[in-house]
């Protein structure tokens, strides 16, 4: 089978090495987002997975908006590919896109739709304190997320997984679910079907406010924030004016009321902070100007001692 892979973050990269290394598939082009300026020093940093194609002399393409450029449009059309596949690639094909290949494009979308449509859904799941999410395989479609259901698997999610932790976790499962998935189109033993449209819940963008802690409220909110944003958007505090990134928590049973944000005490195993209810042990932290480091390390460097208490930002 023939395919053009449109990927461009690493989350991607262990279902493009897969289809680059079975004898099953020809892997025509990688149509990969142009590449951008890095945050320190503005130099042009070539994605990982643009590196992978290079080294394995696939074509690359690299549309800044692929729907107004026939030129790249001709070229995919030229490859005579049976498949397209797309996995958080960052841009919304055109119709004439899609039906480019002979049986079908066909994305890789975190969840289980139709929850949580959007560039958003791992992060959102979490956040949300899901308990299951997943992977889904469809038909792109024109609209949103809303293409028919090819295949899914589930993902159970514990109270300490984290955002970089369930990607790693999707990267790993995507290969086997679009392999299955192609297979059982090409052979005719894989009928898609619609997804219920009236069930579909949307992800939203996250904004800089939303990074900010808000001690007042539930400790398991927090602790989900906390770990939903771990390293992506990292949840951040302020003590004596100084912005504190916080890593990692868990949530600790106290049933002492105090001021929200106050610390309770502090200990080896970390800073415990009242919350709206319950309350929050730090575990681990990035102060400002500084790197990772325990939080309780960070206390005696701090002087930070009991009745202390985190401002909101």
């Amino acid at each position: 089978m023939k395919i053009a892979f449109f990927a461009t973050p690493d989350i991607a990269i262990e279902s493009f090495k897969y289809f680059i290394n079975s004898k099953e598939y020809e892997v025509c082009a990688l149509v990969t987002q142009p590449p951008k300026p890095s945050n320190r020093g503005k130099k042009i940093v070539q994605s990982k997975i643009k590196t992978i194609a290079l080294e394995n002399n696939i074509e690359i393409l690299e549309p800044e908006k692929i729907s107004k450029e026939p030129e790249i449009i001709s070229k995919l059309k030229s490859f005579n590919c049976d498949f397209f596949i797309t996995f958080a690639f960052g841009q919304i094909l055109s119709q004439e896109v899609i039906d480019i290949p002979k049986f079908a494009t066909i994305n890789l979308h975190a969840s289980l739709l139709p929850c949580y449509r959007g560039a958003n859904p791992i992060c959102e799941a979490i956040l949300n304190g899901e308990k299951i999410t997943g992977i889904t395989t469809m038909k792109t479609a024109l609209e949103l997320d809303a293409g028919d259901i090819c295949l899914q698997q589930e993902i159970a999610l514990d109270d300490k997984i984290n955002t970089p932790e369930l990607m790693e976790k999707i990267s790993n499962l995507s290969p086997k679910l679009l392999d299955e998935t192609l297979k059982g189109i090409y052979q005719g033993t894989l009928i898609p079907r619609k997804q219920q449209h009236d069930k579909a819940t949307f992800t939203k963008k996250i904004k800089k406010e939303d990074k900010s802690i808000d001690w007042s409220q539930s400790a398991k909110k927090i602790h989900d924030k906390i770990r939903a944003m771990h390293t992506i958007n990292t949840c951040h505090t302020k003590f004596n004016g100084k912005l504190v990134k916080i890593l990692k928590t868990k949530v600790a049973d106290s049933n002492k009321k105090t001021k929200c944000g106050e610390i309770l005490n502090i200990n080896k195993d970390g800073i415990c902070v009242c919350c709206g209810d319950k309350a929050i042990l730090i575990l681990s932290v990035k102060p400002e100007g500084k790197g990772e480091m325990s939080a309780y390390n960070w206390s005696l460097g701090a002087k930070i001692k009991t009745g202390d208490t985190f401002e909101i930002c």
